[in-house]
């Protein structure tokens, strides 16, 4: 998140042009960098996020309902956290491409994809980790009932 805030204050700095009534910055390569940096970091907490919360699949309505609270709190907030992935994810990558040096022309620079994309890595973070312990207590809680019924313990 951080990243991105930093690539946005990167970019502009670069001195302003104008053309025609559009008033646009030059390519910034260090705010290309930094967006680019925080591209990265986003997919990799996202993937490790995922693999350390693991499958916390529900096929139907009636089986989300009659789930305890922790799995429905873990798909919920999965739900979430790949929402945010994607709309950070957008942003952040218009904002790196838009500093890229074959770019050659004028008019997205002063939407602050970078600096909305590196909110929404907070927001993402402010989705996974609470992901995390929900879909860890519901394997606790899963491991548990098993033990009560006498079955194996699963071991994750």
């Amino acid at each position: 998140g951080i990243l991105g805030i930093q690539a946005e204050t990167a970019q502009n700095k670069e001195k302003p042009i104008k053309v025609w009534i559009l008033e646009c910055r030059y390519p910034s390569h260090q705010a290309f960098q930094l967006g680019l940096a925080a591209v990265i970091l986003l997919s990799l907490a996202h993937i490790i996020a995922n693999l350390l919360g693991g499958c916390v699949c529900v096929w139907s309505k009636d089986q989300y309902r009659s789930a305890t609270a922790n799995r429905q709190l873990a798909v919920a907030f999965l739900i979430f956290s790949w929402i945010v992935l994607a709309v950070a994810f957008s942003m952040l990558i218009i904002g790196t491409l838009a500093n890229s040096r074959s770019r050659k022309s004028c008019g997205i620079f002063n939407h602050r994809f970078l600096f909305i994309g590196g909110i929404l890595c907070f927001i993402h973070g402010l989705f996974t980790v609470p992901y995390y312990v929900s879909a860890t207590a519901m394997r606790r809680e899963e491991k548990r009932r098993l033990e009560s019924l006498g079955g194996p313990a699963i071991r994750r």
